[in-house]
């Protein structure tokens, strides 16, 4: 089995199945440091990454914004000064997919090489 950080998002139509019970905590396991938040009724990965300054940040911000774009997944950004929240869920199933997991994983390894870490 691929580890999730070496996997590629697959398409994600409005009639995709969400994460099962089953395979939400198995997924999960996976990315240790994400927390699950529901907005309006809706499953969310999130995890907040610190910097030293709003410089660090951005940059973090943006090598997302690239493998976002590269995978055709994105996820909702918050830069502030010093720190990155950073939130995945699929908009066409308002819930979680196994891709979100996949793109949580590969922030964790984007963040492991971010100039600027706390």
């Amino acid at each position: 089995m691929t580890t999730l950080n070496q996997a590629h998002c697959e398409a994600c139509r409005a009639d995709a199945q969400q994460v099962s019970d089953e395979e939400l905590p198995m997924l999960l396991k996976q990315i240790p440091d994400w927390n699950i938040e529901v907005r309006d009724g809706v499953m969310q990965l999130e995890k907040v990454f610190l910097f030293k300054n709003f410089k660090f940040a951005l940059a973090f911000t943006n090598a997302m914004g690239e493998i976002s774009e590269a995978e055709g997944h994105h996820p909702g950004l918050l830069t502030e000064w010093g720190k990155v929240t950073v939130t995945w869920w699929s908009h066409s199933i308002k819930g979680l997919h196994r891709n979100d997991f996949i793109m949580a994983a590969r922030t964790d390894e984007v963040a492991k090489d971010a100039e600027g870490r706390k």
